[in-house]
């Protein structure tokens, strides 16, 4: 059998400037859909990864163990969103991810 290799995107990524989530608080207009929110972090007790789903409740708390970085957290946190949106039997799927980098 001949592989086949499907390179379409199944996501589409919209980059949103810093301006356009501060102008107003809460929700930037061009949102639509579910809204998710991820975050990772390190203590000295371990890595992990969080994600909330406001529209329906759903939160998950991710340990990474002592040797994974805050990057790391943070990407899986988002591809644990991505997952949990692809799973959800609804037509809009959206994901908007901001990761901060502390200086």
């Amino acid at each position: 059998m001949k592989p086949v290799h499907n390179l379409e995107p199944k996501y589409r990524v919209t980059m949103l400037a810093r301006e356009e989530w501060t102008r107003s608080p809460g929700t930037p207009p061009v949102v639509k859909g579910l809204v998710w929110f991820t975050d990772g972090s390190r203590t000295v007790e371990g890595t992990g990864a969080g994600v909330y789903g406001q529209s329906v409740n759903r939160r998950l708390i991710i340990p990474l163990g002592k040797h994974a970085t805050v990057f790391q957290a943070e990407v899986y946190a988002t591809l644990a969103s991505a997952h949990e949106i692809e799973a959800q039997d609804r037509p809009e799927k959206y994901l908007f991810a901001l990761i901060v980098r502390r200086l």
